[in-house]
């Protein structure tokens, strides 16, 4: 093990395992490339060399070098952050660090703000129930939950946003809802009613809106500035921050298509079949675009756990779920990061349901 070090076994992408010490002149020789493995990370070019991708066009979390090493549950960037100032220490620079604390974000993906936004809808999946699922009680309890919507007598299954906020609420902090933009959304965009009428329950509590661009914009300049411009008219807002559908993200083109659209922070960069660290770092950076070698003026604020990760992908039941979330969240807290969290508003009805006291307990438990 390093001195200087918060962990052990800290991982090399570029270097040597070599550290010498010379406590006489107080000069250190540090085996790890501290920079280049940090740009490696950061700036995704792995991603941008090894062309690998999913059936979304995503590169996998299984074809990066930190699930294959096994640190992708480890900041590493933030390691390398804390080994180099107590190098700096050691020969005695005497600088001081702005401190931080621990941030929880939490964020919401607004795929779809109604379940049943006409009558027609949910007739497809009532008919899966019955025929590909063959379980006649979940359709039974699917159309009576519709016709209750229907009837007033019920608030649709998707609208947890009054939920959302009140849990937010309770802990001393804000929701984040990103607004999806696409001619298939079950609410209509063209005319926005619902839409607005969500932005200013939103807006009036103090939470915040956030832009989440269609399938297709995550490397098309065009569809990402018409959808944009068409959600903003719809809710008579602007929006500057938000994350990709599907976290869909081409490095460094969608940073890019940011950039141009001078939104000031993206929250796309975790990997969709896997939670952790994407980029080795829990603080939010400024973005690099290698090709053309500028920096941008765009944020990106690492996302570190989709609730989909867990369930969609792993499988994983909600006690496991929870452990993994709160797991990562206390290594985000040793460094003080920022712990983003994803839990769409959609993430209550259905399989979820069973999962739905998941979203509350690892907000406590990451509090204690």
């Amino acid at each position: 093990m390093f001195p200087f070090i918060l962990e052990n076994d800290i991982p090399i992408i570029y270097g040597e395992d070599k550290l010498i010490i010379d406590r006489n002149s107080k000069a250190i020789v540090c085996g790890i490339d501290i920079f280049a493995s940090s740009f490696f990370m950061l700036t995704r070019w792995e991603e941008y060399v090894n062309k690998k991708r999913d059936n979304h066009n995503r590169f996998p979390a299984s074809e990066s070098l930190a699930y294959k090493f096994g640190f992708l549950n480890r900041p590493i960037v933030n390691e390398y952050v804390e080994m180099l100032w107590n190098m700096l220490k050691f020969l005695g620079f005497m600088g001081e660090r702005k401190e931080k604390k621990f941030n929880l974000v939490l964020t919401h993906d607004v795929d779809n703000a109604r379940k049943y936004s006409k009558i027609t809808t949910g007739v497809r999946e009532i008919f899966g129930d019955l025929l590909k699922r063959k379980n006649i009680g979940l359709a039974y309890k699917n159309i009576k939950t519709k016709l209750k919507v229907h009837l007033g007598l019920q608030k649709d299954p998707y609208d947890t946003f009054e939920y959302l906020m009140d849990i937010s609420e309770k802990y001393n902090t804000k929701s984040y809802f990103f607004l999806h933009s696409s001619d298939s959304s079950k609410y209509d965009i063209n005319n926005g009613k619902h839409l607005k009428k969500i932005a200013e329950k939103v807006t009036k509590r103090g939470h915040f809106l956030g832009y989440h661009p269609s399938y297709d914009a995550y490397n098309n300049p065009e569809i990402f500035k018409r959808d944009k411009e068409k959600i903003e008219n719809a809710i008579n807002l602007e929006l500057t921050f938000g994350r990709q559908h599907f976290l869909r993200f081409e490095v460094p083109i969608t940073w890019q298509i940011w950039e141009d659209n001078n939104m000031e922070w993206d929250s796309t960069l975790s990997y969709a079949d896997k939670e952790g660290f994407r980029c080795g770092v829990c603080y939010p950076f400024s973005v690099f675009n290698f090709l053309t070698r500028k920096k941008l003026k765009l944020k990106e604020r690492p996302l570190i756990v989709m609730e989909g990760s867990l369930v969609n992908y792993q499988k994983l039941n909600p006690e496991k779920a929870s452990e993994n979330i709160v797991d990562l969240a206390r290594k985000v807290k040793k460094y003080k990061g920022e712990f983003v969290f994803l839990w769409h508003n959609s993430s209550f009805h259905g399989i979820w349901e069973e999962y739905a006291w998941v979203y509350e307990k690892v907000i406590e438990d990451i509090l204690d």
